[in-house]
């Protein structure tokens, strides 16, 4: 079946919604709704049998749902209509949820339902919940709509308003930063958690700090920090700790509020966006291994089960900054003096990487060379896995991946990669040649032609797609929450195997084989040459198309083809370093 997606941005879903439809045989277009494009003409100039909106911010005109069958996707149960549907969810502490699929008419969310897919709703923030549980019961639903529209004897399920219908219509208003607001004096942590979890990652929470308007983004629980209701308590890489009524929450990242005519602002982590304004507060490091019965905020951890060492790491929206991919490569070091045979790398849930930190970089008195050190951070934490010759390393990728990320994954000896996973092992829409020994390890997995057609082509690919190609060794079938117990699992399994120590010791002969063959090292000068180039030049499309990726601006055309947005997919807010924005459907 020909299908045309219609989005607002190639986000997340999208970019899943159009590799796993690719996968099961469609031919799949993707057309942005732009303000500046009539739909109606681009609609016609596709010719689709089924028009699909996995993400949509507006409604789809009668010209165009008046002449094709126009399925939305909703992220709310059967009943639920308004645009802040997650939002509402997580802020009144909803246990379980649902994705529905409905045919476009005359009015918002009321069409006929094609399918409607239940799903858990865990303690995570709204992005997360997104991007994993929604998003695997919206490529369900999806899925089953179209293979119901296909056969062309389904009869979708009209929606009737209550009273009169069986299932009750709830029309919620779009959830504004009146009902948002924090009491810090009134509010218990858990409400605090759940205003923050609500509004990750867009809008954010909008609150008074040291004087000043800031979105707030992010949000953990801390139990072992106390002081006066809204006071700052200390800082801990990057993030701030702000006292609640009972307790405390650690804070990431701060968004400073737009002024009028000023460029759009963006988030950065909490301590740099303060800068000077920051108090004195202790800087209180989280330990590698913290106490598993503390509820505290790390964003790096390491635990051992027998024979298998886990080192985690989860950093806001995938982005690594110089300073995390430092930090990261310490813990990587410290964790390969452990007497285990497996290292398993990776987060438990959500994303794995994309690779280098743009909004720090944006930020940065001199993005060039904040490039710079980013990129070289990253080359050095790709190069330890590597050169790691003492013990099996496993990339666990519970999440999406993207640019660098993607390769630092295939830095290690094996890749196991959760279903719902969307790689994007490409660096094109951003003028990027790309780094991080890609010229070395991709090859390696996929073959010369297959790589060189990755990087030409930059399009997503679902974890099914990317075992095929032998990108990834193994594909967990699980749900989100279920993946770390997989993997630990498997490790455990992997690290029994007779022929894990040979494989080990062949390590060692392969690297020094590798170095009189072509030492690692050529590949990375070669590399960074190529990047040095790019960071340098003022002129070089990078730059003019990291400050449209971080402030949300539509970049004209994507590099190196001159083709036109709106009908090119382009990793958007999903890829680079940077969450979508899961708050507008």
């Amino acid at each position: 079946m020909h299908i045309l997606l219609v989005a607002s941005a190639f986000n997340s879903l999208t970019q899943r919604v159009h590799a796993e439809l690719r996968d099961r045989g469609h031919t799949v277009a993707v057309e942005l709704a732009l303000p500046d494009r009539p739909l109606p003409e681009s609609v016609r100039r596709h010719a689709p049998q089924l028009v699909l909106a996995p993400m949509l911010r507006t409604a789809i005109p009668r010209e165009v749902w008046a002449a094709y069958p126009c399925f939305i996707v909703h992220p709310g149960p059967l009943g639920d209509r308004g645009p802040s549907s997650l939002d509402w969810a997580i802020h009144e502490g909803a246990e379980h949820w649902g994705v529905t699929v409905l045919q476009a008419d005359g009015e918002m969310d009321a069409g006929d339902v094609w399918a409607c897919v239940p799903c858990p709703v865990p303690p995570v923030s709204k992005s997360d919940l997104y991007r994993n549980e929604i998003a695997d019961a919206a490529l369900a639903a999806v899925m089953l709509a179209v293979e119901r529209f296909a056969s062309g004897t389904h009869t979708p399920r009209v929606q009737i308003a209550a009273p009169a219908g069986d299932t009750p219509v709830r029309i919620r208003p779009y959830l504004d930063q009146s009902v948002r607001r924090i009491d810090w004096d009134a509010d218990r942590t858990q409400t605090v958690l759940r205003k923050l979890r609500a509004a990750d990652s867009q809008p954010g929470v909008l609150d008074m700090l040291l004087g000043t308007e800031w979105y707030l983004h992010g949000g953990h629980a801390e139990d072992g920090l106390r002081g006066a209701p809204g006071t700052l308590l200390a800082t801990r890489a990057g993030a701030i700790c702000r006292a609640t009524k009972d307790g405390a929450v650690w804070i990431p990242e701060l968004r400073g509020r737009r002024a009028p005519g000023q460029p759009r602002t963006f988030k950065l982590p909490a301590v740099l966006a303060l800068g000077d304004r920051l108090p004195a507060l202790p800087e209180l490091a989280a330990p590698l291994s913290p106490d598993a019965r503390r509820r505290t905020w790390a964003d790096i951890r390491y635990r051992e089960d027998g024979n298998v060492g886990f080192l985690s790491f989860s950093f806001p929206g995938g982005a690594m900054s110089t300073t995390q991919c430092r930090r990261l490569l310490d813990a990587y070091r410290e964790a390969c003096t452990r007497p285990t045979s497996v290292l398993v790398l990776g987060g438990q849930r959500d994303f794995f990487s994309n690779g280098i930190h743009l909004n720090v970089i944006e930020a940065a008195a001199d993005p060039g060379a904040e490039s710079w050190a980013n990129i070289n951070a990253m080359d050095d934490l790709v190069e330890a896995i590597l050169t790691t010759t003492d013990k099996l390393v496993v990339s666990a990728v519970a999440g999406n991946a993207a640019a660098g990320g993607v390769m630092l994954a295939l830095a290690a000896d094996e890749v196991w990669c959760r279903t719902g996973c969307v790689l994007n092992p490409h660096y094109r829409l951003m003028g990027l040649y790309g780094s991080e020994y890609w010229t070395h390890t991709l090859p390696r997995r996929v073959g010369a032609a297959a790589a060189d057609r990755l990087m030409r082509e930059a399009l997503p690919m679902s974890a099914a797609s990317a075992r095929g190609l032998g990108l990834v060794d193994r594909v967990v079938a699980c749900g989100p929450g279920d993946f770390a117990a997989e993997v630990g699992r498997l490790a455990a399994r992997l690290a029994a195997l007779p022929g894990t120590r040979s494989r080990i010791a062949a390590k060692k002969a392969e690297l020094e084989r590798q170095e009189s063959d072509e030492p690692l090292a050529s590949f990375r000068e070669r590399e960074l040459a190529r990047m040095r180039e790019t960071f340098d030049d003022p002129g070089a499309p990078y730059h003019a198309l990291r400050r449209a990726f971080v402030r949300k601006e539509r970049s004209p055309r994507t590099p190196g083809t001159g083709a036109d947005r709106s009908t090119t997919p382009v990793t958007g807010t999903a890829a680079h370093g940077e969450s979508p924005r899961p708050d507008h459907w």
